[in-house]
């Protein structure tokens, strides 16, 4: 058939035998087309070996290594013809531990009536082998395992300080996290973002540790997305829907939750892929009335629908937020908000100060829920303390946008206590992260007063180095280091 069409034929065969996919190529290639049945548990192979013809005497390519490689195939093998009849049949498989630089192994081609050999004793012994060699490590049910991707065409400094960062919102995100990979390019690739020998590389890497999730610390575009997802069988997502899944995971009130569900939305409208080429063309317009929309447009216009209905919820939650704002006005009670970068101790400062019990851990974005109560400043001057979300660097502008309601609290405040944790290494940028989103804001016109909480983890020197800079440096656990604080907050207020 293959000689007939002039084209080359493809089947995806099941280890039981049976024939999951034909796929028809053309003269030079074939396409393998997204796997439907993906086996992404403990590392283990894909349970499909492809095996297709060449019309002519070339055998295994480089971009059956690839597809071999990046859909995890038990096999990959090529049957040559020669005068419309077959001469041999090329097989390549993984191999656990690189062989003379390679991570592949081409066995003897052979006539397909010579081959003696049992393929499927071969790829169990395969897939064993890759389970004994991978590293041991404690058991963690229902745990993504991730492997994280950073591609930059800045320093490396700077994309290890952000990958660090990742490592946290993964942890938060309660992802496991086996391997991180930091690829310096001189420009991004326009479709994978990085090379193709790189994406295999990777691929290689979480067929040996066991990884289901690959993590990329850029945002990825929609087209980035489908490329990548294509031409592996692990879940991709990027920084941006890591961070959203933390936010769906901490909101508590209702208007937490409309917000995140809003973000979500919006970051997912973009991404649909979904298509019905059935009907792909039959909505709308004179002379394209048809039987209805395709799929994709409905879901389109689903989220658009919901998206409208959150913004009406959400500006009606809005005045009741400025109503109770308007009652603190009238009883002239000032406010002080926390901000600062994620995890900076904000949550743990608001508990000492009040003696209350909002939660505090050491993760990012533990509090996303505005929390106020009621402060006594030393000398009867009493106000309202609140405590806000945390930023972070690349915050995505539509969570930003979502979070606008909760954000207006910070314009009603007379003060900002910028919290900032200076036992943290990148700490200077972070407090440039935080004034920036703070200008963006539009805030930078209230008086700020910068707070360098977890003095006591820090040494001498960069205790000297603290005092130059215009601040207060306190220990959030330590309720009677907390005056001096107290005592500029309060001359801030009275000034």
């Amino acid at each position: 058939m293959s000689a007939e069409l002039n084209r080359r034929i493809g089947l995806l065969i099941h280890r039981s035998g049976k024939v999951e996919t034909v796929i028809v190529g053309d003269h030079d290639r074939i396409v393998i087309p997204p796997l439907t049945t993906i086996r992404t548990a403990g590392g283990r192979l894909q349970g499909l070996r492809c095996v297709h013809t060449s019309l002519g005497r070339v055998g295994i390519n480089d971009e059956d290594i690839m597809d071999l490689a990046c859909l995890r195939l038990d096999l990959m093998s090529v049957l040559t013809l020669r005068d419309g009849l077959p001469e041999l049949i090329h097989t390549a498989h993984l191999v656990p531990e690189p062989v003379a630089g390679r991570d592949w192994v081409m066995l003897t081609p052979v006539h397909p009536a010579r081959q003696q050999d049992s393929c499927i004793e071969l790829i169990e012994a395969l897939e064993n082998e890759f389970i004994r060699t991978r590293p041991t490590r404690e058991v963690d049910q229902g745990l993504d395992r991730a492997i994280l991707v950073s591609v930059t065409t800045g320093s490396r400094g700077r994309a290890a300080d952000s990958m660090a960062e990742l490592n946290e919102l993964a942890r938060s995100a309660d992802v496991l996290v086996l391997d991180t990979i930091i690829q310096l390019r001189k420009q991004i690739h326009p479709r994978f973002i990085l090379g193709r020998g790189k994406l295999m590389e990777i691929m290689l890497r979480s067929l040996r540790l066991g990884a289901n999730l690959l993590i990329f610390d850029q945002e990825l575009s929609p087209s980035q997305i489908r490329s990548v997802t294509d031409h592996t069988d692990l879940r991709v997502i990027d920084r941006t829907q890591l961070i959203l899944d933390i936010f769906a995971r901490r909101a508590l009130s209702r208007e937490g939750k409309l917000q995140i569900e809003m973000a979500q939305l919006k970051y997912m409208l973009p991404r649909l892929s979904t298509r019905d080429d059935a009907l792909s063309r039959l909505t709308g317009g004179i002379g394209a009335r048809g039987p209805g929309e395709t799929k994709l447009e409905v879901d389109r216009r689903r989220i658009n629908d919901r998206i409208a209905r959150l913004a009406r919820e959400l500006k009606a939650v809005g005045r009741e937020r400025y109503h109770r704002r308007s009652l603190r006005r009238k009883r002239d009670v000032p406010v002080i908000s926390l901000v600062g970068y994620t995890n900076a101790g904000k949550s743990t400062l608001l508990n000492t100060l009040t003696r209350s019990h909002v939660q505090a851990r050491d993760l990012l974005f533990a509090t996303l829920d505005p929390t106020s109560r009621r402060l006594r400043f030393p000398q009867d001057m009493e106000v309202i303390i609140t405590d806000t979300v945390g930023f972070i660097r690349n915050l995505p502008a539509d969570l930003l946008k979502a979070f606008e309601s909760t954000l207006e609290e910070l314009y009603e405040a007379a003060l900002l206590v910028h919290v900032i944790d200076v036992s943290n290494p990148a700490y200077v940028e972070q407090i440039e992260v935080v004034e920036s989103l703070l200008r963006d804001l539009e805030l930078d016109r209230i008086p700020c007063l910068r707070v360098f909480n977890k003095i006591d983890l820090v040494d001498e020197e960069a205790r000297a180095g603290i005092s130059r800079m215009d601040g207060v440096g306190i220990c959030a656990l330590d309720p009677a280091g907390l005056t001096p604080f107290l005592q500029q907050a309060q001359a801030m207020l009275r000034a």
